[in-house]
């Protein structure tokens, strides 16, 4: 038969990694494409045309700076390491074409460091030029090269046509590869993500201030990237921490600088607002016990094999329902680490999770006359004894 067994909810005892949440779209906001997630626990807090490619402008230069971490941390690079400004980087990459700019020039040899603030607090296109001619030969190569990083990172809706996000009929990225490429930085560069939150940045003599608002914002936040042409409007991918919790935004398609702050600042807001984490499990934790029918042990532990953390609106929390399933009494033999039931926990406004258990022990089967003993006294007493 289906045995269940129901818990309350008790702070200190449950938690669970949440995705989605079924309520999250009813809050409004002008930008046409929104993305906001939890990177501790995966939960996406607000969606909106998450998943379709959009035109990312500045905020694709994210993958142009992921493929320089990647280099400097398994050695290929060194912050040291100097690249040639091409005639061509100069001329496509400065001020002239009305895009972004570190006033590189022709014939110069730039540090690796130096490029990189170029790109993130001056938003440089002539530093992203020369980085891809340095690292791929050439600007289009190196986006090929983009195209497949991403591809493997598991980011299926990005493909690049160039290093700095100008505009390219087929150059597009979604909002929700972008806070997972995000995510990935800060998860996997931690020595190099400081760059992101440089308020200013001097080179050749000239001094330009980072272009992300909220930067400057009491608020916790420590990047990421900006980004305006007249085919996205006005976008930002957005990083803030509050008590080791990260919260990572995306919007896009908005219709002015100061539209990009304020909706920066109050869609992170609500996030850290309206939603908490939930610390619940830890990996190895006893959730229950659990009949043995046969065995050299009459009972099994149910554990959780990971920590588990629950994203869950605030105002839910009180209603959260935990619920262990299983087909019970459980028949021997078991062992160790075999899958054996299912924790499931429901809250109004998440959609239902559900957690494997798996058995804390080895239960050997009885031998025939253990089997024969244990069923007489089944026959006879119902196994009440």
């Amino acid at each position: 038969m289906l045995k269940s067994r129901f818990f309350g909810l008790s702070l200190a005892v449950f938690a669970l990694c949440l995705s989605t949440f079924s309520s999250v779209q009813a809050l409004e906001t002008p930008a046409t494409h929104v993305y906001l997630l939890d990177t501790t626990t995966g939960a996406v807090l607000l969606d909106k045309k998450g998943s379709v490619p959009m035109a990312p402008a500045s905020m694709s230069k994210l993958m142009t700076l992921f493929m320089v971490f990647e280099r400097l941390q398994d050695g290929r690079l060194s912050l040291d390491d100097k690249f040639h400004v091409s005639e061509e980087a100069w001329r496509r990459g400065g001020a002239k074409t009305g895009g972004s700019t570190m006033f590189l020039e022709p014939g110069m040899r730039v540090r690796v460091e130096d490029l990189i603030r170029g790109i993130i607090v001056q938003s440089g296109n002539d530093a992203c030029i020369v980085v891809a001619e340095a690292l791929g030969g050439s600007e289009e190569a190196f986006a090929v090269e983009m195209t497949d990083r991403a591809q493997a990172l598991g980011l299926m809706d990005s493909t690049f046509k160039n290093a700095t996000g100008w505009p390219h009929p087929e150059h597009r990225v979604s909002s929700r590869d972008l806070a997972k490429l995000a995510q990935l930085t800060a998860t996997r560069f931690p020595e190099y993500f400081h760059y992101y939150s440089e308020k200013s940045f001097v080179f050749n003599g000239i001094k330009q201030s980072n272009r992300n608002p909220l930067i400057y914002k009491n608020m916790g936040a420590d990047g990421l990237k900006t980004g305006h042409t007249q085919e996205s409007g006005y976008g930002l991918v957005a990083s803030a921490v509050r008590k080791d919790r990260r919260l990572v935004l995306v919007v896009n398609g908005l219709t002015s600088k100061k539209m990009r702050s304020s909706e920066g600042q109050r869609l992170l807001e609500w996030g850290f607002r309206e939603f908490g984490n939930y610390e619940l499990f830890k990996g190895g934790d006893v959730v229950t016990n659990a009949h043995v029918w046969l065995g050299n042990k009459p009972s099994v532990a149910l554990l959780i094999k990971d920590d588990v953390t629950l994203t869950l609106p605030k105002k839910s929390r009180r209603d959260m329902k935990v619920t262990v399933r299983y087909e019970g009494p459980l028949p021997a033999p078991i062992q160790e680490g075999q899958q054996l039931a299912t924790l499931t926990i429901t809250a109004p406004g998440m959609d239902p999770r559900e957690i494997a258990l798996v058995s804390g022990d080895t239960i050997k089967q009885l031998g025939l006359i253990g089997r024969l003993s244990a069923a007489l006294d089944f026959i006879i007493w119902g196994g009440a004894r």
